[in-house]
């Protein structure tokens, strides 16, 4: 349907006259409109195809040429009721009618008034209805309010027109000449193009000055709309013709380059950027991200600061191995032996190891635990992640996470970022050249936080298995599968891993050699290693046993081996400038001339006392590099019941102390103690080597057996050591270390070790051939303890005497 606003419109104003004499009958048919509504004095070409209309039509033909012309409400409605059309319609005669092949015909209307709807009768072949001609209310005399209506209106059609609306130059000398408001209301809302509610809206509104105001605000609004879309078009058509003037400076500079011979480096490096998105076999996500990006990179001027971002963020993409993998050998046999070779003891891990390596072997890609080695350093964590990823075949990474305080390290800088780059985790993927290296996260217990960010709570997704299948960096901007990886960490202590962390590893502990084990490492790996980095070969060199011996003993203190390597690199060092100098002969370092290559020695074994003494009791420490034992001093004196605590106590050492005072305190007489003493004498309690800090519950039996010996004047064996943490009832419980506390007290020559009932199960760690002659005894009570570390009553009370002195150790004691 389209209105007609040219000559035949004329026609109509001209025989306005003869319209408002014709006789407009009470009851007309009814012509239901979709989407348009006519006004009067409008000529409009209508097609009707409903069989209802056309018989309206041809019924209104029949009678005197009139019909109603009302909107529907629902444009899909094929048969409206009264309900679906507007009340207020156009009463229009049918100028004429043509009838078209396909049964359609075309009619050509004219409004003639406002035509009320009183009442419709649906029951026949067509829709009938009591009309009543609405009379339009006129302004008394032509208003202020009319005349500023009218040139607003005339202005903002002129002002449509300009913004691109399409209104013919014939309706425009209409509205110029045009008086009436009315009309000039209905003409302007008919060129507005205007929804089928608010055009209907117009024609609802019988007074002309509220017609002609309703039609204002909607050619304002329409001004505005038109004024935001030729601003859009302005910027579209900007943006376009600076692209074609890019696109054929371009043209140009490649025309240039090309007859100088330069300038295709980019356009090569783009096509070989393309071809390795389709080599790398990314996921479809990642290659849709690519492949938009590099469209990108072809846009961009090659000097733009952009482009050398998006070229290294390209070809971390294409580096990164999305499909490249190694193939596993699960051959358990070669794994064994590859452990072996490697390392020497350290039975539980390699068993834990092989059980990881069978599982693999019978699943394909099992989602199993992270190992994380813990224990003392240069007791070879890493090497053994070294040798897992040997006997797989596939490629190690290290990361060392120690000192790491910044998140973005682990997922990466976003590329907004001055240096972005990707995390350590994607460095060490692409690094490797596989999706399934072993990548080793050293020092994980040293990772720290600040306003950066908490790494540890970034490792928690890379450590998931349920979650690193989908690992998105920050800085690559879509997902990486680290489901293949396997993980393994390592950390002197667990103190200070995040719990959430620390409860998706499976903690393997791995605790300090005993000398038979350092020198067992020694002869097979350490000293055959030295000898080749320093040029040197067997039949220069050769260790003996007790030389051996002698440097493990008088030169190291350690838990692991790298001081034991350090002496003998100094060995080897010294015989080869020998070597160098011309001598002749093999060299034999023994017992009698190691003072030679090394020196005086470094260390002083911590032995135990000569003598039993009073208030002098043996205890057993554990630090993160090993074990120590720890001698407690307890000094009975004239004064007024008060404790006394030096030698840089923590608070929980501090407590225990007070805890085993009381104790002794409230068991006076069973220990063969004087009340009175509690308040005639001090008690000082002293651990030497006060430079040192010194924390943790694990010195509670020592210290209540060194103050009951003092108190009671009775000596403590001096062959005896002790650990446990001690109640105020004096139940015993257990403590941890017992591996590294165990080993210190052998090496320290002690025959009877005291430790709680509860940590019986813990000797199973303990290798059985050093103990062969040391008493283990476990306790559930202080009477126990003192029973066996206690010797009888001496009168007159002997005084303590000083403790022979030792050497200051490199690190702290701490219970534990």
């Amino acid at each position: 349907m389209a209105i007609v606003k040219d000559a035949e419109f004329t026609e109509a104003l001209e025989t306005t006259e003869t319209d408002q004499q014709l006789q407009i009958p009470s009851e007309l048919p009814v012509l239901p409109l979709r989407d348009i509504v006519i006004y009067p004095f409008m000529i409009v070409p209508l097609f009707v195809s409903r069989e209802k209309s056309i018989r309206a039509v041809d019924e209104a033909l029949a009678e005197n040429r009139m019909i109603l012309l009302a909107s529907q409400k629902d444009l899909d409605k094929e048969e409206p009721t009264a309900e679906d059309l507007y009340s207020v319609g156009t009463a229009a005669v049918i100028m004429r009618m043509l009838k078209l092949p396909d049964g359609r015909i075309r009619i050509l209307v004219q409004g003639l008034a406002r035509a009320h709807i009183e009442s419709v009768d649906a029951t026949g072949e067509y829709l009938r209805s009591r009309v009543s001609v609405m009379q339009e209310v006129l302004p008394p005399e032509r208003s202020l309010e009319v005349e500023a209506l009218v040139r607003n209106v005339r202005g903002s059609m002129e002002k449509a027109i300009n913004l691109g609306k399409n209104i013919s130059p014939e309706v425009m000398a209409i509205i110029a000449n045009l008086d009436d408001a009315g009309r000039l209301a209905d003409l302007s809302a008919s060129n507005l193009e205007l929804k089928v509610e608010d055009a209907q809206s117009v024609l609802d509104i019988a007074d002309t000055t509220a017609r002609l105001r309703r039609v204002n605000d909607l050619l304002n609004k329409e001004i505005e709309v038109l004024t935001v879309q030729q601003e859009i078009n302005t910027q579209a058509r900007a943006d376009i013709d600076r692209s074609q003037r890019e696109f054929y400076l371009r043209q140009q500079l490649k025309a240039i380059q090309s007859e100088l011979g330069e300038g295709n480096e980019l356009a090569e490096e783009i096509a070989q950027f393309r071809e390795k998105i389709e080599a790398s076999k990314m996921p479809k996500p990642a290659e849709d991200e690519a492949l938009r990006q590099l469209k990108k990179l072809e846009r961009m001027h090659p000097d733009a600061a952009e482009t050398a971002t998006l070229r290294n963020w390209m070809e971390i993409m294409t580096d990164l191995p999305w499909s490249r993998s190694s193939v596993d050998n699960l051959e358990l046999q070669k794994a064994e032996r590859v452990l072996n070779e490697d390392h020497y003891g350290l039975e539980k891990v390699k068993d834990r190891i092989l059980e990881a390596l069978a599982v693999r072997k019978l699943k394909e890609k099992p989602k199993g635990p992270i190992l994380c080695l813990v224990g003392p350093p240069g007791v070879g964590k890493t090497s053994l992640g070294r040798s897992i990823a040997r006997a797989l075949d596939r490629k190690f990474v290290r990361l060392s996470l120690g000192g790491v305080h910044d998140e973005a390290e682990i997922r990466g800088h976003r590329r907004t970022y001055v240096g972005a780059m990707p995390g350590r985790i994607i460095q060490a993927v692409q690094q490797a050249g596989t999706n399934n290296p072993l990548i080793m996260l050293d020092e994980i217990d040293k990772v720290g936080a600040d306003f950066r960010g908490d790494p540890s709570s970034a490792l928690l997704e890379v450590l998931d298995p349920e979650q690193n299948n989908s690992f998105r960096d920050n800085y690559l901007g879509v997902t990486f599968d680290l489901s293949n990886v396997i993980f393994m960490t390592t950390a002197n202590v667990l103190d200070t891993i995040q719990p959430a962390l620390r409860d998706r590893m499976e903690v393997i502990r791995i605790a300090g050699y005993t000398e038979e084990e350092k020198r067992e490492i020694a002869t097979r790996h350490l000293i055959p290693k030295q000898m080749e980095e320093n040029g040197i070969t067997s039949r220069d060199l050769h260790v003996s046993r007790t030389a051996l011996i002698a440097i493990i003993q008088q030169y190291t203190q350690e838990a692991g081996l790298r001081q034991l390597e350090r002496e003998i690199s100094r060995v080897c060092r010294k015989v080869a400038r020998k070597i160098a100098e011309g001598h002749k002969g093999g060299i034999r370092v023994s017992l009698k001339n190691v003072h030679e290559f090394l020196g005086a020695p470094k260390v002083i074994p911590e032995e135990i006392l000569k003598k039993d003494q009073i208030g002098v009791a043996t205890g057993l420490a554990w630090t993160a590099v090993g074990g120590d034992i720890l001698f407690i001093e307890a000094l009975r004196m004239k004064g007024k019941g008060n404790l006394v605590l030096t030698g840089q106590l923590g608070d929980v050492m501090r407590e225990s102390a007070q805890a085993a005072y009381s104790y002794a305190k409230s068991r006076a007489k069973e220990l063969d103690i004087a009340e009175e003493d509690f308040s005639n004498y001090d008690l000082h309690i002293h651990i030497p080597e006060g430079a040192i800090p010194k924390d943790g519950p694990s010195a509670g039996i020592t210290l209540a057996t060194a103050m009951v010996s003092a108190l009671s004047t009775r000596p403590v064996r001096k062959d005896v050591a002790m650990t446990g943490e001690i109640t105020l009832r004096g139940n015993v419980l257990p403590i941890g270390g017992v591996k590294e506390k165990v080993l210190a007290a052998r090496r320290a020559r002690v025959t009877t070790i005291i430790l709680p009932q509860q940590n019986r199960r813990d000797l199973d760690e303990v290798p059985k051939e050093p103990f062969k002659d040391v008493r283990f005894v476990f306790v559930d009570n202080m009477r126990q303890v003192f029973r066996e570390a206690l010797g009888e009553k001496v009168i007159p009370p002997v005084s303590t005497g000083p403790r022979p002195q030792r050497m200051p150790q490199a690190a702290s004691p701490r219970p534990a």
